[in-house]
C-alpha cells in the first residue's frame, strides 16, 4: 500500500523519537493513504513560509500481522481512545493504529468534550455526521523499520 507523510523536509528515515506526545493515537510516525489529504496537510507548511514535501512510502501488506487497531468510524471507542492518547494516558499498546483524524471540526468537538462543556453523548452525536479522514500511526521504531519503505519525496508548491 502506498502511504504519504507531509513535512517541511524530506523524511527518508522516519523515526518515532521526533514525534510529539499526546497526538490522536499517541506518539508515532503518522501517514495516510490519501494523497489528496496529505497534500492539503502539506499546504500548512507553505502558509508558514516553509518548504513543503510529500514523502511517499510503501507500507508492506504484512503490517496487519502486527498488533493492529482499526477504527472505521468516529464512535465511542474512537473518542475514548483519542481522549486517552491526547491526555497521555495510553491504556493499550499497538504497533499500528488506523482510523479517523481529528480535523478542525472534529477537534472542536473533542475540545468541548475535554472541557466538560458537552457530554460524551453530545460529542458522539456531532461526530456521527463527520466523514473520517484517515491516518495510520506507526507506534514504534521496529514497526517502521520492518514495514515502511521510503520511495521518494515531492516538493509541494503554490504554483
Amino acid at each position: 500500500m502506498i502511504v504519504y507523510h507531509s513535512s517541511y523536509c524530506i523524511v527518508e528515515q522516519p523515526d518515532v523519537c521526533h514525534s510529539r506526545e499526546c497526538l490522536d493515537f499517541g506518539k508515532g510516525f503518522y501517514v495516510t493513504y490519501s494523497r489528496e489529504q496529505a497534500i492539503k496537510y502539506a499546504e500548512r507548511f507553505l502558509l508558514r513560509r516553509k518548504k513543503a514535501f510529500l514523502n511517499v512510502y510503501e507500507l508492506s501488506d504484512n503490517f496487519m500481522s502486527s498488533s493492529f487497531k482499526r477504527f472505521d468510524d468516529y464512535n465511542e471507542e474512537w473518542l475514548d481512545f483519542v481522549a486517552n492518547c491526547r491526555k497521555g494516558m495510553y491504556t493499550e499498546e499497538y504497533d499500528i493504529v488506523m482510523g479517523g483524524i481529528a480535523n478542525d471540526k472534529v477537534f472542536r468537538t473533542i475540545d468541548l468534550y475535554f472541557a466538560g462543556d458537552i457530554s460524551k453523548d453530545e460529542a458522539l452525536k456531532r461526530l456521527m455526521f463527520e466523514h473520517p479522514n484517515n491516518q495510520l500511526c506507526l507506534c514504534n521504531q521496529s514497526t517502521i523499520d520492518q514495514y515502511l519503505k521510503f520511495l521518494n519525496a515531492e516538493e509541494i508548491t503554490n504554483e
